[in-house]
């Protein structure tokens, strides 16, 4: 089942009772002015592989049970509000594929906890207020298509090798004090 409410001038909060919807496969409710927080029930969705809840007014932090979902392949939670750390599990997933939590109030490190199962066609943390190094462990992932950091407060020598190496500049501008990789050379 799919449940498309796309750009529908919605308002309020998502139910906390949201989850029991279990046979959705796609839930769209992306260019919404939806509030409050995601609710932890969507993390009990086991059939869903599509959530999108991108360009809505959400905030608080992203239940580390999104990380956790056997199917879910795609995850847009850009353009909203949300604030706190990324769950660990949500880098770690093993069906996760596109991720895009760009344009937030999300801040901390990047979890370093990527591995040889981590396969992301796209991956957008940019527009963030991140910090730290870039994780050593995303050199292991079995694959990285699109890498967007940009735009937060890293700091460090990009890792060398894949999946930095086919990345331009673009993918690192605007952080604190990144170097090497497609950027000048660290001293």
């Amino acid at each position: 089942m799919h449940l498309d409410l796309s750009s529908n001038r919605i308002t309020g909060d998502i139910p906390a009772n949201f989850g029991k919807l279990r046979m959705l496969s796609r839930a769209l409710l992306a260019k919404n002015q939806i509030t409050g927080s995601i609710p932890l029930s969507i993390g009990y969705m086991y059939r869903l592989a599509d959530l999108d809840l991108s360009g809505n007014r959400i905030s608080g932090g992203i239940p580390d049970s999104l990380g956790k979902m056997l199917v879910l392949s795609t995850l847009l939670l850009d353009n909203n509000a949300l604030s706190g750390s990324i769950p660990p599990a949500l880098l770690s997933s093993k069906g996760l594929s596109i991720l895009n939590i760009s344009r937030n109030d999300l801040d901390g490190a990047i979890p370093d906890v990527f591995w040889e199962r981590s396969y992301f066609t796209a991956l957008d943390l940019s527009y963030n207020r991140l910090r730290g190094p870039i994780p050593r462990s995303l050199r292991f992932a079995a694959y990285v298509g699109h890498l967007d950091l940009s735009h937060n407060h890293l700091c460090g020598q990009i890792p060398p090798g894949e999946p930095f190496d086919h990345l331009e500049a673009s993918s690192f501008s605007g952080n604190d004090c990144l170097c090497g990789g497609p950027l000048p050379r660290c001293r």
